[in-house]
């Protein structure tokens, strides 16, 4: 029972670390049409709407009082700030500085997690994330000030303004994920994320008039790509995170989403016809292996029994 569980867990880590991936080529349409907020909202919406339906199809009704404070803090911080403020800071700097920065992110899940849940740090998990993270950084220097930025002007990888929002989203991210563990320990999955997607559109609500008016003249390509965010990389992607994140520590789920780069790196090649130079292959292979390295146990501890299933 406990390695099917196991096997679950690992495979909706995965379906979130594919979803997040795919999210990119979507926000290269969408974030054309839609400003940083309105394309925030309309996402959250219809992530919100697909997940009170399944909610209400599996009668879960509403979360237990315990895990209300942990899915307010995420759902204005994950939900709300971070998805704001990434919008924001995308067209301040290129992709690449955009994803050196935010890749931050999962290094304060780490340390947040071991001052705030007392999660320990492994060996294994901190070096696999050093390893990722100079995987992450490679990535973003192979794709920064070139023809792969997200749209925004010339210079732009030299905005202070969009660094300081990439570090603010990064941080958002990480209080997000830190405050949801323990709500995940009271309210399922569903729940925990259907209410967070609510609780991160009411906070986005003030940009209704811009996804309005913005939605009335984007076209079609775009308003669907906006759509596609709500229901795949947030309603079914943050469930399964949900899910995961209840099964294993908050550093070890932080450190899986190093993994994003190198997906970004492929889905960008498949879709965009971007094809990946030699130090963005290497980058994507150092952010794999230290994944595979931060997931890794010690042998007398494998065969315990007594660590996460994930």
């Amino acid at each position: 029972m406990q390695n099917r569980t196991s096997r679950l867990a690992l495979a909706a880590a995965g379906v979130t670390v594919v979803l997040w991936a795919s999210a990119f080529v979507s926000i290269r349409s969408a974030g054309a049409a839609y400003s940083p907020g309105a394309l925030a909202l309309g996402r959250l919406l219809a992530g919100a709407l697909v997940l009170g339906c399944v909610l209400l199809i599996r009668r879960e009704g509403l979360p237990p009082r315990a895990a209300w404070r942990g899915i307010l803090v995420s759902g204005l911080l994950w939900f709300g700030v971070y998805m704001v403020v990434l919008n924001w800071g995308e067209q301040e700097v290129d992709a690449g500085t955009a994803a050196m920065v935010v890749n931050i992110g999962p290094i304060l899940i780490a340390l947040l997690g071991a001052r705030f849940l007392k999660e320990s740090l492994p060996p294994r998990l901190v070096a696999g994330m050093a390893v990722s993270f100079a995987g992450a950084v490679a990535v973003g220097l192979s794709m920064s000030g070139g023809s792969e930025g997200s749209g925004g002007s010339s210079d732009a990888g030299t905005s202070v303004l969009g660094v300081v929002l990439c570090l603010v989203a990064a941080a958002a991210y990480a209080g997000g994920v830190v405050a949801q563990k323990p709500a995940l320990a009271h309210g399922s999955a569903l729940q925990v994320t259907t209410f967070g997607c609510l609780v991160g559109a009411v906070a986005c609500l003030p940009f209704a008039g811009q996804l309005v008016e913005e939605a009335g003249r984007a076209p079609l390509s775009a308003t669907l790509n906006m759509l596609y965010l709500g229901v795949f990389p947030t309603a079914l992607a943050f469930t399964t995170w949900a899910y995961a994140l209840a099964r294993t520590t908050a550093g070890r789920m932080g450190a899986t989403t190093y993994a994003v780069p190198a997906l970004v790196v492929l889905l960008a090649w498949l879709f965009l016809g971007e094809l990946p130079g030699v130090l963005t292959l290497a980058g994507g292979a150092l952010c794999l292996a230290g994944v595979a390295v931060s997931r890794s146990r010690p042998r007398a501890a494998a065969a315990s029994g007594r660590t996460e299933s994930i």
